[in-house]
């Protein structure tokens, strides 16, 4: 296979991976000594190590990867990263899915948490993605070519549509939906309007990008639900009818919901790119339109907008989600 070729003769994990592996063996060791704050903030110690890991094995196989080339790329995803997860926090202050416990009881240092955790969700998954594609998986996949045309728009708007609406009017029957809504009512605008698209990919009769966003989601939710378990800083579900047979803190049928929000993740990132000239995170997308850029009085109100979204949302966890505090002094 290919990527053996370029891995041979040089090392498997460059510099960054090296410190990523450090740091998680390090975090892993004083969380369970007890040591703060790697006890309460476990969860972020060990998916940023876990990015840095993945990001250098891409680099080693492809030469080419988010972090080491597409730098501004991996920082613009942090924050819509935080933003599209908080968006579902938002759903869960109706559907009440879960909570959080242990929540340090300093303000900054509890938000400052928060941004470091949701900033995690769109590297962690866009990260895992590009292993699995830098590796060949599902490489010589093919479905038979779909003629997508606009009656596949309306058949997406109306099941987007009801996914969205569902789990806000019957929340304990119908919260799974809330996890596929998105994906049904955005896609089609992507492939209206020339984005990065999957339903283009299944015109062309590849499903690769669509099986390995299922696939990575499947393994970031593993890691999530493991490393959220050794955490003290935590979040627990309350999901109905499924709540006792449990892997971690999660319900096992819960875990069928990672796929398909790696996919929806994806399929909103791709429509925020298309205010953005169609720039994106992969590699053959970050440098599209280069001579175009955002007005900065522009870029300058959408940062704005996005910190009032954040500590409104934040205030609203704090509120509604977060069910126990403890003590950032001891003694």
């Amino acid at each position: 296979m290919p990527f053996r070729r370029k891995i041979a003769g040089t090392k498997f994990i460059g510099f960054h991976g090296i410190l990523g592996f450090i740091a998680l063996i390090c975090s892993e060791f004083l969380m369970l000594k007890g040591v703060e704050p790697f006890s309460t903030w476990f969860y972020s110690f060990a998916w940023w190590s876990y990015i840095l890991i993945i990001d250098s094995i891409i680099y080693r196989i492809k030469g080419n990867s988010l972090i080491i080339n597409r730098t501004r790329e991996f920082f613009l995803l942090m924050p819509w990263s935080i933003a599209i997860w908080l968006v579902f926090e938002l759903a869960n202050l109706s559907l009440k899915n879960w909570y959080y416990i242990n929540m340090p009881d300093v303000l900054w240092i509890r938000w400052a948490g928060y941004c470091l955790a949701y900033s995690t969700v769109l590297p962690g998954i866009f990260e895992t993605t590009e292993l699995l594609g830098s590796l060949n998986i599902y490489k010589n996949a093919s479905i038979k070519r779909i003629a997508i045309t606009p009656k596949w728009y309306v058949i997406f708007y109306i099941i987007g549509t009801i996914f969205l609406i569902a789990p806000l009017v019957l929340p304990e029957y119908c919260f799974p939906l809330i996890w596929g809504g998105v994906f049904f009512l955005l896609e089609p605008i992507n492939h209206r309007f020339n984005g990065r698209s999957l339903l283009r990919d299944w015109e062309r009769g590849s499903p690769q990008k669509f099986y390995l966003l299922l696939a990575a989601g499947l393994i970031c939710g593993g890691f999530w639900e493991f490393w959220n378990y050794w955490a003290i800083t935590k979040w627990i579900y309350t999901v109905p009818f499924f709540d006792e047979l449990k892997l971690f803190e999660m319900p096992l049928l819960g875990f069928l919901g990672f796929p398909p929000f790696a996919v929806e993740c994806y399929v909103i990132y791709n429509f925020i790119s298309l205010f953005r000239y169609h720039r994106g995170w992969e590699e053959d997308s970050y440098m599209a339109n280069p001579d175009k850029k955002l007005p900065i009085r522009l870029v300058t109100l959408l940062a704005i907008i996005l910190l009032v979204f954040f500590a409104a949302v934040f205030y609203s966890i704090d509120s509604n989600t977060v069910n126990s505090y403890k003590s950032c002094i001891k003694g």
